[in-house]
């Protein structure tokens, strides 16, 4: 295999560490919301009920205990819980934005890996051709159909790569995409639950 991909040229070098980068952003985050689906169920529904009985201190500490994104951003709005509505909206906004973006980190490099792995093929291919035809050159025209034909797959080694690498990382981004995305309307239904309870108070 390796003397295989050796024919692709130098390019197959950068493409191979795209995989291989990819591959670790994607294990990373899997990683990380496999840790989280156990962590914050419910807690929002919880802390709610805390604060609708005057437990303030037991809700904080509840959250804070959690060690998730749901219970970061409750304890920021419980911190802020004195304000006025519309700056405690603004509070748990801001505070959800950071986690999603935090959630997020690594998955636009999983795009810009699958952008630019075939891109990388491509001018390996261009920089095989290139090659092939300067031979053809050297040759005086007289071409030889093995040499040219050998020239041409080890150039389009590149390509077939690129396409490759980017075709599951685009799969892989747009699964993580949608993770993000399912979890961040969790975050969002939380605080809604938080408001209520607030309101209540």
């Amino acid at each position: 295999m390796f003397e295989f991909l050796s024919k692709g040229g130098a390019l197959v070098v950068p493409i191979l560490f795209c995989s291989v980068l990819a591959l670790a952003i994607f294990s990373e985050r899997i990683i990380r919301f496999a840790r989280m689906r156990s962590r914050g169920a419910g807690l929002a529904e919880k802390v709610a009920g805390l604060l609708l009985n005057g437990s303030e201190q037991e809700a904080l500490k509840s959250a804070g205990e959690s060690d998730s994104p749901m219970g970061r951003i409750l304890v920021q709005a419980i911190d802020a819980g004195n304000l006025d509505r519309e700056m405690l909206e603004t509070v748990i906004v801001n505070t959800t934005d950071e986690e999603v973006r935090s959630l997020s980190s690594g998955i636009q490099a999983l795009a810009t890996i699958g952008n630019i792995a075939p891109l990388l093929g491509l001018l390996g291919t261009v920089i095989g051709m290139i090659k092939a035809f300067m031979v053809i050159q050297q040759m005086g025209g007289k071409v030889n159909a093995a040499v040219l034909a050998g020239g041409i797959w080890e150039a389009m080694l590149t390509t077939a790569l690129g396409l490759a690498v980017a075709l599951p990382v685009m799969v892989a981004h747009s699964y993580l995409t949608a993770r993000v995305d399912k979890y961040e309307a969790r975050l969002q239904n939380g605080s809604v639950v938080f408001m209520k309870a607030i309101t209540r108070k």
